[in-house]
Parts: C-alpha cells; structure tokens; sequence
C-alpha cells in the first residue's frame, strides 16, 4: 500500500514540473483589433530650458563733424551733414554727432581744436573738419590726440608733394576736383549770356577760390569760343570778394548787395562761391522784375530749388562716398595718413555712390544749350585738358608758355587770377 502512494506521488509531482514547463514555453500569438478603438499614448517630455547668451550689441561707432556754417545752410555745410547721413544709412552701427557755426563770429573766443575735444568727450573716434579755415586747428587737435583720425577738408598738410606738408601718422586731407564743376558752371553761363558778361560773387580771397574762378573762367572761355564761335574779347567775368565764405553781418560784404551791383550793371549770368544763395535769390527778384538773367549755384545739391526757373545748374561736392571709405577704416584699423583728390565718375557725374563732384542742369538751361554742355561734359570725361598754356596771370607775367600743361602743384598753388578776369587777386 505504502508503495502505491510513493508511486502516485511520483506521478502527480512530474504532472506538475511538465504542466509548468508547457506554459512557461508558450507565447501569445498578436491579436488583429479590428473596429476598436485605441487610445493614443502620449508620452510628455518634459521641457528642459536652454540658456540664452545674451548677445553683447556692436559697440556703435561715433563720428564727429565740425562744420564752418550752420548744418541747414542749403549749401557747404548742409552738403557736409548730408554725407554724415550717408554714413549712416550705408554703415549699419554708426552714429555722426556735429557741432556747427564753428568760425570767429559765431563762436568767439572759441578755436576748433577745443571743439573737437567736445566731440571726443562724446564718443567720437575720428573727426573730420569742414574748412580750410580750419586747418591750423585740425593740425593742433591732430598732435594732441594722436590715437584719434582726423580728416581735413581741403588742405595740404598730409600732401607730400605740397607746400605745407606736415607728416602727422594720424592726419589726412581730401577735396573733391571741383575745378572740372566750375569749368562745367563756367560753361553754362557763357552759354546762356546774352550780354557776354558774367559776374561771380566769391567769398575770401585764397588759392582754392582763386583756382575755382580761374576754372570757372576756363569753362567759359572754352564754350564761348568753340560752341558759340565768339571772340575772346566780347567775354567778361568779374569777381567780388565778400570776405568769408558766408555772409557776417558787420564782418563781410553784404552778398546781396554784390548780386544786386552786378545785375543792375549788365551783367546777365551770376555765378558764385559762396556757401549760401543769396546770388541765386537775388538773381530771382531781379528776373521777377522783367530782368533776362540767370544764376549757377554751387556746394549742395539742391540748391537750384531756391529759384528753378532761371539756375542754369548746380555744381555741388558729394561727400558721402570717401566718408563712408575714411569711416571704415578707422572702424576696421587700417586708416593710414593720406592726400585725396576726389574725381567725378565720368560715366555719371551724378551717380550718389561714386561721383565725388556732380552737375545737376537747372530749368532755366535751355535745351540747345543742355545738349552743348553734356558734350562739354562728355569732352572733359574724355581727357580734355584746359590747363594748357599759353596762359597768363592777371599781372600779364606768364603762367603756362604754349603748350605747357600746369602740373597738379602749380593749379593748386593758384598765386593769381588768369588775364582776362576782373578782380582782386591779393588779400589787402
């Protein structure tokens, strides 16, 4: 008996082991779920922040203007202003601050080194100044603050070739070639006078301005002679000299008056060198009074718009382009001492990005005579050179013998005005 239990004992325990075997070895088949629904298991990462570096902004980059007249001025400084903003536009970062009126009647007991300083104190990191009567105060600023750039308008103490060079490793000059703009307003006011005389109302009495009106009288001539086919000997041009390069009431000769001397006096064309219109307005009145005159107007681009209707033209600077160049320079480290002569861009005088010296032709050109000065225009891009002797000074003493072309030092160097032009040559 006890043997039958032993062996069913046996037998019931290696059910077991094979029962749970079985079951261990087996695997559910996939079931196909077919019409049910199955929800969507979302499985939510958590955010994790990422650190945000905040950028350090571009250091912005200041530049200062001393400017000889007021920044509106329709004219020389206005144009200065308009290249700072051209900057600006064109240089993402930049910033031109600016101190006007810098000259003896607006701020005496003032000199312009002392206000660059003042531009420094804001932040500027190069500083152009404006006139030529600026110079010895660029030069002075420019030997105490080495480490800052500096630019002068006009000029010669960085010109190697010249007469006044200084050699200073933080000093440049630059200045558009508008003697090729006043022999293209010389042009036109031959072409337009009826009466052969023109009259120019110039500022102080200098070698830039005396080289000007000689230009301006070498357009003249030119289109008088070649265009018009008239004698040398029928044409006039006098200048007058106020005194400074805008009116000073107490200090210069009224403009004015000047214009309004020379338009009751025949003469039929006003030109001028000043940085202000009053030439060009008073030319205006006087044709609103029944007077056959017109008028060139110089320094700014749109100044024609003070009297449309009888401005022959604009000659103007455009000083955007070499201070956008000078400003990245100095931005990017190689600014380097220098002497620039600013050219027009022959393909476009009036091309904003590439043409120092422009020509704008006013409404009261005529359209004959339009189609005469663009081919005057068209022969100056060409090569053709009015610096060629024989040529004269005002005393008669020789200046260029026949043939003799003036050298770049001996245009700048103007020490006269040319034979054939009526005026004071010399300061007294």
């Amino acid at each position: 008996m006890q043997k039958l239990i032993r062996m069913f004992t046996l037998f019931m325990v290696t059910v077991i082991i094979l029962t749970a075997c079985t079951q261990t070895q087996q695997v559910d088949e996939p079931q196909d779920i077919v019409g049910e629904e199955v929800a969507e298991v979302v499985v939510e990462v958590p955010e994790v922040e990422e650190e945000v570096v905040a950028e350090e902004p571009e250091e912005e980059f200041i530049f200062g203007i001393l400017m000889v007249g007021p920044f509106n001025d329709r004219g020389w400084s206005e144009a200065h202003y308009i290249g700072g903003q051209y900057v600006e536009a064109n240089l993402p970062g930049t910033k031109m601050i600016y101190i006007d009126k810098v000259n003896p009647a607006d701020r005496p007991g003032t000199t312009p080194d002392q206000l660059a300083e003042e531009l420094v104190a804001q932040g500027a990191k190069l500083i152009i100044f404006n006139s030529d009567d600026m110079k010895d105060g660029s030069y002075d600023f420019a030997v105490k603050y080495p480490e800052i750039p500096v630019l002068h308008i006009s000029g010669d103490f960085a010109w190697e070739d010249g007469m006044n060079y200084k050699g200073l490793p933080n000093y440049a000059n630059y200045m558009p070639e508008m003697e090729y703009g006043e022999m293209i307003g010389g042009c036109a006011a031959a072409l337009e006078s009826n009466t052969g005389k023109l009259g120019f109302v110039g500022p102080l009495i200098n070698d830039e301005t005396r080289r000007y009106v000689n230009a301006y009288y070498l357009g003249a001539e030119y289109c008088w002679t070649e265009y018009l086919d008239k004698p040398i000997e029928e044409l006039e041009l006098k200048v007058t000299w106020i005194g400074f390069w805008f009116h000073i009431p107490g200090f210069t000769t009224d403009p004015t008056l000047v214009a309004d001397e020379f338009l009751n006096s025949g003469y039929d064309v006003i030109g001028s060198g000043l940085d202000t219109t009053e030439p060009l307005v008073q030319t205006e009145k006087a044709a609103a009074a029944g007077a056959d005159v017109k008028a060139v107007a110089y320094d700014y681009e749109f100044a024609c718009e003070e009297a449309p209707d009888i401005c022959l033209g604009v000659r103007y600077f455009n000083w955007g382009p070499e201070y956008l160049r000078v400003v990245k320079m100095v931005q990017e480290g190689t600014f380097e001492p220098y002497w620039g002569f600013g050219q027009p861009d022959w393909t476009n005088i009036n091309n904003p990005d590439t043409s120092a010296v422009g020509y704008l032709k006013g409404d009261g050109l005529s359209e004959e005579n339009a189609v005469l000065l663009d081919q005057f225009i068209a022969e100056l891009g060409a090569g053709l050179n009015l610096w060629v002797g024989p040529l004269n000074w005002q005393d008669g003493s020789v200046f260029l013998a026949d043939g003799e072309e003036a050298s770049l030092v001996q245009m700048w160097y103007s020490g006269q005005l040319l034979e054939g032009i009526e005026g004071q040559s010399i300061s007294e």
